[in-house]
C-alpha cells in the first residue's frame, strides 16, 4: 500500500484532481466527491499502465499541508 498526495482544485464547472508524483494521472468530476472517486480509481490504473510500458513508477514523495493565515 502506498499513499500518494492528491490535489483537488475547484473550477468553474466542477472539480479536478491530480497526483503530483504520477504525471498525467488526472480526473475531473461535477463534485469534489466525484473527482475523488474517479482519481481513486485512476491511480492504480495509471500505475498498471506505467508498469506495462516498462516505465518506473515513482515513489510517493510529495507532501501537502493546509496553512492558515490572516487574510
Amino acid at each position: 500500500m502506498k499513499d500518494y498526495v492528491v490535489i483537488f482544485e475547484k473550477g468553474e464547472e466542477g472539480w479536478g484532481a491530480y497526483v503530483p508524483d504520477l504525471p498525467g494521472c488526472v480526473a475531473a468530476g461535477a463534485s469534489r466527491e466525484e473527482a475523488e472517486a474517479l482519481i481513486r480509481n485512476a491511480i492504480p490504473l495509471h500505475i498498471d499502465l506505467m508498469q506495462e510500458q516498462g516505465l518506473p513508477v515513482p515513489e510517493p514523495s510529495t507532501a501537502a499541508a493546509v496553512v492558515s493565515v490572516a487574510a
